[in-house]
């Protein structure tokens, strides 16, 4: 019998890998990078190594993500299925919990994270094995909190693999880790391994696909250095690589905290984002945020007003007070109706980003700027912020969901940049002319 489940292991995988994919399979380091460029065959040498540890070690739990549930099911569930549910089964595949149950006690478990609220259903299990692909698709935070699920009592030593090429959110910690290898405390550079691969190790895809290459050295030049030849400096990834969950963010608090208050708003009839800030003593706190699309201009005004402290102070961008030529009115003149009074910043992106940037930077694990966890879309939207690929000093403004939020901390860090305590006598004309007191 065991003959015939091993010929039929040996039939039914038919694993042959490229040199590359052999030194990702007998890796042993705790956290194992591999790729580097397009066409290495990483999701491919990820599955099968998965594979194969379930038939070699029995009874290990391991947990197989991608960023959405399309592309986990899509690049991986058919393929492990094709794999291990043939005529003589080895697996079973149970649909209801999305895992491969292997005969002998093991399981692969395929999920998905598309933000950290995502990544909290895996919080509180525990796997032997956890891999991850397209590594640079995700945050540092939903790493680490998909890290701290490889745990267990048996003996099975826990592992961590990804899959990665250069550019997006994760771009800059996957840097870090695996190639500048530049650690934190408690990092153990010991841990981790990088495995690089081109196109050029792959035979399969050159065989196949023999135009490949050429299509990819008529990129543009930053790309083409990036997704051929592996280069992690041809491409920027995530904008804010200063935000860190750890430093940046703490948990709710019920009341309105002392000190100035501010009312940073972007607002457009696709999306309403409202940052809700208190200063004190040189530090700034992000307690409260409104984010909430298809609101008219009295409606989001109403929204505010409900929440908006008596001596705040309300920054908006210039563009809101164009008039309408159906009504003559602006945006702000609606704002203002409703009672609720902008002040008019004319910011520059670049300067504004770069002013956030200050109040991110943190020293000695301390930042000036702290975020609420009850601000879950700026919170979310800093993570996933990306470089504009023309313009390395400003942000990319697509996907256009997650620019609503930050804009929001950038007009306040223009109107207050860091370390402009002293200018409280002009914010106090602000609050007195907003007040109807000067015209």
């Amino acid at each position: 019998m065991r003959k015939i489940l091993r010929d039929s292991i040996r039939l039914r995988l038919d694993i042959s890998p490229s040199e590359k994919q052999k030194d990702f399979f007998l890796s042993d380091a705790k956290y194992t990078a591999y790729g580097g460029a397009r066409g290495g065959g990483k999701s491919w040498a990820l599955r099968n190594k998965l594979i194969l540890m379930c038939l070699r070690y029995p009874g290990i739990s391991v947990l197989l993500v991608r960023r959405s549930y399309h592309e986990v099911m899509e690049n991986h569930k058919k393929e492990i299925q094709s794999a291990v549910c043939g005529e003589i089964p080895l697996a079973k595949y149970v649909a209801t919990e999305r895992r491969f149950d292997f005969i002998n006690g093991s399981s692969v478990k395929l999920g998905y994270f598309r933000s950290e609220d995502d990544v909290g259903q895996y919080q509180g299990q525990q796997y032997d094995v956890v891999a991850i692909d397209e590594a640079t698709q995700i945050s540092e935070q939903m790493f680490k909190m998909l890290s701290a699920s490889v745990r267990g009592v048996n003996n099975f030593p826990k592992r961590m693999y990804l899959s990665c090429n250069p550019g997006g959110i994760g771009h800059g910690w996957v840097k870090r880790l695996f190639i500048s290898r530049e650690y934190k405390a408690g990092e153990n550079p010991d841990d981790y391994k990088f495995i690089f691969a081109s196109v050029y190790d792959n035979d399969a895809l050159l065989k196949s696909d023999p135009d490949y290459i050429r299509r990819l050295e008529n990129l543009p030049d930053d790309i083409k250095n990036a997704w051929l030849f592996g280069n992690w400096d041809a491409l920027s990834g995530q904008f804010f690589e200063e935000f860190d969950y750890s430093v940046h963010t703490c948990p709710e608090t019920p009341e309105i905290p002392e000190g100035e208050h501010f009312c940073a708003v972007d607002y457009g009839l696709d999306m309403l984002a409202a940052e809700f800030i208190a200063v004190k003593d040189g530090r700034a706190f992000v307690y409260d945020e409104i984010y909430e699309p298809s609101l008219i201009a009295s409606d989001a005004a109403a929204k505010i007003r409900e929440r908006l402290p008596a001596d705040a102070i309300v920054i908006a961008p210039a563009d809101l007070w164009s008039r309408q030529k159906d009504s003559g009115l602006s945006i702000a003149d609606i704002f203002a109706r409703e009672g609720v009074y902008f002040t008019k910043l004319k910011p520059r992106r670049e300067d504004g980003w770069l002013a956030t940037k200050e109040w991110l930077k943190a020293t000695d694990g301390v930042s000036r700027l702290v975020i609420s966890r009850r601000c879950k879309n700026l919170i979310r939207s800093l993570g996933q912020l990306t470089h504009d690929p023309k313009n390395p000093c400003d942000a990319a403004t697509v996907p256009h969901e997650i620019t609503h939020a930050p804009d929001a901390l950038r007009y306040f860090a223009s109107y207050f940049p860091c370390g402009d305590e002293e200018n409280g006598k002009r914010r106090l004309f602000e609050k007195i002319k907003r007040k109807g007191r000067f015209t």
